[in-house]
């Protein structure tokens, strides 16, 4: 099983990507959770992506198509994985395809966990992460109605796109999801 968990900051990817991970026993992988591991260790890859992201800015198609290229080369992926915020662009989601092409792979489903922006501002700002900061929260609001949902076409089209109502309990978006995908 390889799924896509995405939707805004907020939404409650993290939550049920990890849910979904327990779920099928596959490893859940957090774009946002390595980025900002890279930055605390002040490794090359956190110096140059540390602005980025607390300007609300994504992160360059180059930079995560490498990083996930990477990931999804390691062993414990061989079962399956949860790809959490990845990707962001019709590019990235493209040379997804390609490069899973090359491992005869594909993504099973795109889920898009759908809320409106006042919840998905509410949420992050309890959050506290680095890049959950009001301007940068407004910033990725924006870029995710300009970038990212223009994106979810791309998987509608393949018919591997799962639209779920984030806005309820953790466990009720877990049941639709599941049930979309049975």
């Amino acid at each position: 099983m390889q799924l896509v968990v995405l939707g805004g900051p907020g939404s409650g990817k993290g939550t049920q990507a990890k849910k979904l991970s327990d779920h099928f026993g596959i490893p859940w992988i957090s774009t946002g959770d390595a980025l900002r591991a890279e930055i605390a260790a002040d490794s090359t890859l956190g110096q140059q992506v540390s602005e980025t992201l607390v300007r609300g800015e994504l992160v360059s198609d180059n930079v995560m198509i490498d990083l996930i290229k990477v990931r999804l080369q390691q062993p414990d992926v061989a079962q399956g994985w949860i790809l959490d915020g990845y990707p962001r662009t019709a590019f990235q989601a493209e040379e997804l395809d390609f490069f899973l092409d090359t491992l005869t792979l594909q993504v099973n489903y795109v889920i898009w966990l759908e809320l409106p922006a006042h919840c998905l501002i509410e949420r992050s700002e309890n959050r506290g992460a680095i890049d959950d900061n009001p301007e940068a929260l407004r910033r990725r609001i924006e870029t995710l109605a300009a970038i990212t949902l223009p994106m979810l076409e791309y998987y509608d089209y393949r018919q591997r796109l799962l639209r779920v109502d984030g806005n309820q309990s953790p466990d009720d978006v877990k049941r639709d999801i599941l049930a979309g995908i049975s």
